[in-house]
């Protein structure tokens, strides 16, 4: 567990107990430049501190682990594991349509339409009956992890929609401190192959200016807690990860690797050329240190982007306002 952070770990008890709190529907609160002073506040109880060390705690659970670490799968990470196989499912039951432009197959809206009709189902299946009431505040964030429907595109905002909905269930208890190691080799693992059977199915667009707020277009996570993963590794560095053998031969161990794996699947070219932030970071010493520098940069260029965060949506959970405690 990450040391001096602020934030109640996942799964913690919170001052108000979730079965008796009031749940509210989340919604956009950014609408302007300024307005991200009031997401940026790191020092009271409000939403940035929250996700920010849910992501951190996550990052240090990970911490020298590979994928195939035996670890606990609790009832709520297998249940959230089907949810997502729904997902999937639902994808294979949604082809492309024949159409003349070809990125953004028009397909993905009847696939999002049926999510956006079943959500709440959906979460209520991993939510005991007890917390029946936030349902309806934690769906939301599920509906915003899987891209837009009227663009067609996927970007870090959605990817953080999705963290945010894992955080939203520790804190109201479905997911416990237990569950941390599960919630990123399991749940996060499997989300991520959801979402590139999403982009490769639908050929989603990369949301905002051609991925720029993305390491590969579409994510930044898996990249955060995948570098953790590699740290103090016997004999991977940096360098190797743009080494086709290095990458075959691990990329099922490590999150990082995989990630490069479908970059190199999905791009033609030279590694430097489409993929020329990663082939920089190649050439940092220590998995620490690219770590270390993949949080200050997820920080300053996704978290911190009015373009990425005029779209994220606060509620109980993750309030944009401190909480009266009084």
């Amino acid at each position: 567990m990450a040391e001096g952070e602020r934030q109640s770990p996942p799964g913690s008890s919170e001052d108000t107990p979730a079965a008796t709190q009031n749940f509210i529907i989340p919604k956009k609160e950014i609408h302007t430049v300024p307005d991200m002073g009031k997401w940026k506040r790191s020092q009271v109880p409000v939403a940035y501190a929250d996700y920010i060390g849910f992501i951190l705690t996550l990052n240090e659970g990970v911490k020298g682990k590979k994928l195939t670490f035996e670890y606990k799968v609790s009832e709520a990470i297998e249940k959230l594991v089907a949810l997502l196989n729904t997902l999937d499912r639902w994808i294979d039951e949604t082809p492309p349509m024949d159409q003349p432009s070809r990125f953004g197959n028009k397909a993905y809206r009847t696939w999002y339409a049926k999510l956006d009709e079943e959500a709440e189902n959906l979460v209520a299946t991993v939510v005991p009956t007890h917390l029946a009431a936030a349902v309806p505040e934690v769906a939301v964030y599920l509906k915003e992890s899987v891209g837009n429907s009227t663009r067609i595109d996927y970007g870090t905002g959605h990817e953080a929609a999705f963290a945010a909905f894992l955080c939203c269930l520790c804190k109201i208890g479905v997911l416990r401190v237990d569950d941390q190691i599960a919630i990123v080799f399991k749940v996060f693992n499997r989300y991520l192959e959801v979402m590139r059977k999403l982009q490769k199915t639908y050929r989603m667009e990369p949301a905002g200016s051609q991925g720029v707020w993305g390491l590969d277009d579409f994510q930044f996570l898996p990249f955060i807690w995948g570098s953790s993963q590699l740290i103090d590794h016997p004999y991977l560095e940096p360098r190797h990860f743009v080494d086709e053998k290095a990458v075959n031969e691990n990329h099922k161990d490590y999150m990082f690797l995989e990630c490069i794996l479908f970059i190199t699947e999905m791009k033609t070219g030279p590694f430097a050329e489409h993929s020329n932030q990663l082939w920089n970071i190649s050439a940092v010493p220590t998995w620490s240190k690219v770590n270390q520098g993949l949080i200050r940069m997820y920080k300053a260029e996704c978290l911190e982007k009015f373009p990425v965060i005029q779209h994220f949506k606060f509620g109980s959970l993750l309030p944009i306002h401190p909480v009266s405690l009084c």
